[in-house]
């Protein structure tokens, strides 16, 4: 919430007001000092004080809160500026006069950063526990030449059972489980295998 705190003393009292800036007032989205109890929120009794004085508000494309000029031949003193018209930024620490009274603002709070958006977090991905993990395999992309010393012959490894089919097999599949070899890896087989 965007909110303002004024502090001031008026007829032996001290007193403390919090404006927001969405605050129900007598002029919706503004709030008005001055002594006149039928037009102002903030009524104060001394003499020096205009019947409608200022008005303090909260400007949202800003994220400030402002103060306003409402009687020109009696314009209030802001941080030791006379205001004649428009209006001026308030902070903390700001002195306001009205006439002789004083007003100080003694906290400002604005909420001017959007809330801070935690997006959830993401499950942890569950393990797929293997019991017996496949075992790693170095694929050549082409055969060993075989040494010219030990003579062998070329034969097809099943994707699926891993079983060596003679070459000719290619057509029909894998004798031992059906799986076709078009994607089998040449392998040579040594003579005694």
């Amino acid at each position: 919430m965007n909110a303002l705190t004024l502090q001031w003393h008026d007829a032996g009292q001290d007193y403390t007001q919090q404006i927001s800036e969405k605050q129900s007032s007598k002029n919706p989205g503004t709030v008005r000092i001055g002594r006149d109890p039928q037009q102002c929120d903030i009524v104060l009794s001394d003499r020096t004080v205009s019947g409608l004085h200022v008005e303090i508000f909260f400007h949202a494309d800003q994220q400030k809160f402002y103060i306003r000029n409402l009687r020109q031949p009696n314009p209030p003193l802001i941080d030791g500026q006379q205001l004649f018209q428009g209006e001026v930024p308030l902070k903390q620490g700001s002195v306001i006069y009205l006439g002789q009274m004083e007003l100080k603002v003694t906290a400002v709070a604005i909420n001017s950063f959007p809330e801070t958006i935690i997006a959830p977090t993401k499950p942890p991905t569950p393990r797929i526990h293997h019991p017996h993990p496949p075992t790693p395999r170095i694929l050549h992309p082409h055969p060993p030449t075989p040494p010219v010393s030990s003579p062998g012959v070329y034969g097809l490894e099943c994707p699926k059972c891993h079983k060596i089919s003679p070459v000719e097999k290619l057509q029909e599949g894998c004798p031992w489980c059906g799986t076709s070899l078009a994607a089998a890896v040449s392998v040579l087989v040594t003579q005694g295998h």
